[in-house]
């Protein structure tokens, strides 16, 4: 299937809009359009802003060429006009917003762009279909390290998703805090370290267990992971040693009730002197069955479904509304949609110990500065030029810090308040 270009990853009523607007002559006027969400997902205290270095890329990209203008002549979707403005489209405006790795909460201005109207508003899919995806999948993720506590977690759902959103998913999911992902493409093109072995198709295709793992151990080495539950765990698992040794790196476990099964089959190994061997478990893993099995002798786990899919909050419920037109605040008044007027600035306010107490947002002005604040927006694009931004490593790491940061109620699973209150100073 051919690719599509970013022009195209757009909605039919946005170039509608960019036709009208030439013609009344208000495509030119000078805009903020800002993203953020109005609440949180259901359960969820904190958001975690992904995606942005993969969405700065794509507008990067953003142009209409000749096949694409002609298939929106031809479909009647613009006129000429409007076909021959797309054709010259560059974006030259600004683009500010959270770091990745940075946590939201209700109300904040995770991104903020700023141009003619036509340049911003056709950026309006894009936008939100990278942010929502890669956001939703990032606090899942970061839920699940959470609830892991230190123990290394998989990502392991290409089967799950669309192709393309298996790579989103897999760097979203290392940047909230994944030891590594199967998905090669997401290897490649990111460098998150990847990992993989054996399915139980392997298992199935040889005349026996032991045939199976010996051929595997061979191609492999001792540092492979056996998959031990194809037939009958414990036998599988003294299959395992009797052909790897008690030096086999580890064994993978991929249904059952894994807490009873974890520890009997560390009980099993210990017996048969693999006291190194690692036990890792999969299986429709999500942050409440990760939490579960925190007490339990398991080393590792592998998650698919729950994280790409943003363990049942699939996007981030995240808008882009425009909140000022040359320089004059605009609001919307819709109900249970209503937005604060004017482009915004955001600070963290943190005591001296670290610890985060609260987001102060004000509109069309900057918040009093006081001691341990903490300036969360930053340049992406500048007059149309891309700016320096961190590395996915970086990013992890200032994610890792952010969860530290905020009060431990916060990092409960359970549902509740955000994690800290967001005060939305609006214009005066």
């Amino acid at each position: 299937m051919e690719s599509i270009a970013p022009a195209l990853m757009t909605d039919h009523y946005e170039l509608t809009m960019i036709s009208a607007a030439l013609k009344d002559g208000t495509a030119d006027r000078q805009c903020v359009f800002e993203v953020f969400a109005r609440r949180l997902p259901t359960g969820r205290r904190y958001g975690v802003m992904a995606g942005t270095d993969r969405l700065i890329e794509m507008i990067a990209e953003f142009r209409f060429d000749q096949g694409e203008i002609d298939y929106l002549r031809s479909s009647g979707v613009v006129d000429q006009p409007t076909a021959n403005w797309l054709a010259g489209y560059r974006f030259t405006g600004d683009v500010e917003g959270y770091a990745e790795g940075e946590l939201f909460f209700p109300g904040s201005p995770i991104l903020t762009v700023t141009g003619k109207f036509a340049e911003c508003v056709v950026l309006e899919t894009l936008i939100l279909s990278v942010l929502n995806h890669d956001c939703a999948i990032a606090a899942a993720a970061a839920r699940m390290v959470t609830a892991a506590r230190g123990r290394p977690i998989i990502e392991m759902g290409s089967r799950r998703t669309h192709e393309q959103a298996a790579v989103a998913a897999a760097r979203a999911a290392y940047l909230a805090g994944f030891a590594s992902t199967s998905n090669l493409a997401a290897g490649r093109k990111y460098g998150i370290p990847t990992t993989g072995t054996s399915a139980h198709a392997f298992t199935l295709l040889h005349d026996d267990e032991p045939t199976a793992f010996g051929s595997q151990v061979a191609a492999l080495g001792k540092s492979t992971t056996l998959l031990v539950d194809t037939y009958d765990i414990s036998q599988g698992i003294r299959n395992a040693i009797a052909v790897a040794g008690p030096d086999l790196r580890a064994v993978r476990i991929d249904s059952g009730d894994l807490s009873v099964l974890a520890q009997q089959s560390r009980e099993l190994l210990d017996s048969l002197g693999a006291t190194e061997t690692k036990i890792i478990v999969s299986g429709d893993m999500d942050e409440y069955s990760i939490a579960t099995l925190a007490a339990e002798p398991v080393d590792m786990y592998g998650a698919g479904t729950a994280v790409v899919t943003g363990s049942g909050a699939p996007t981030a419920g995240l808008v882009y509304k425009l909140v000022e037109v040359a320089g004059r605040p605009v609001v919307k008044r819709s109900e249970n949609k209503a937005t604060v007027g004017g482009r915004k600035t955001a600070v963290r306010r943190h005591k001296p110990t670290g610890t985060a107490t609260e987001e102060i947002i004000v509109s069309q002005g900057v918040p009093d500065h006081k001691a341990n604040d903490r300036l969360l927006q930053h340049a992406y694009i500048l007059g149309g030029e891309a700016q320096p931004r961190p590395t996915l490593q970086e990013s992890r790491e200032h994610l890792r810090q952010c969860l530290i940061s905020i009060p431990w109620e916060g990092l409960k699973l359970s549902a509740g308040d955000p994690a800290i209150p967001v005060i939305i100073v609006p214009t005066v």
